[in-house]
């Protein structure tokens, strides 16, 4: 069950930061509350994972997998550009996720 908080933790983090883009500088109602809403929500779901995930590990997941969700969003949404060291370089944050889920599994 704390691996489901974890990923409704990572998917509203990343509703937040993608209200941030659309609130456009906090001018646009909606989005700017929605941003405080979907962190709040967030930062609850993370606390609820952490009743039974490490700390290292769940924090990790959360940012790196967040980091990738998000530079995905830009980059299929916003039309940000798409340079093979932004590729590397979000592959290598997934592997190290990856890494960090095998090395919980060893415990």
């Amino acid at each position: 069950m704390e691996w489901i908080y974890l990923i409704l933790a990572i998917v509203l983090e990343v509703s937040g930061t993608t209200s941030m883009k659309l609130s456009a500088g906090f001018t646009k109602k909606l989005p700017s509350v929605l941003i405080f809403v979907f962190y709040g929500l967030s930062l609850t779901a993370l606390t609820f994972a952490l009743r039974k995930i490490d700390i290292s590990i769940a924090y990790a997941v959360w940012s790196g997998l967040g980091t990738a969700l998000i530079a995905t969003i830009g980059i299929l949404w916003v039309r940000e550009p798409v340079t093979i060291v932004k590729i590397i370089s979000l592959s290598l944050i997934i592997l190290g996720v990856i890494g960090l889920h095998l090395e919980e599994g060893r415990y």
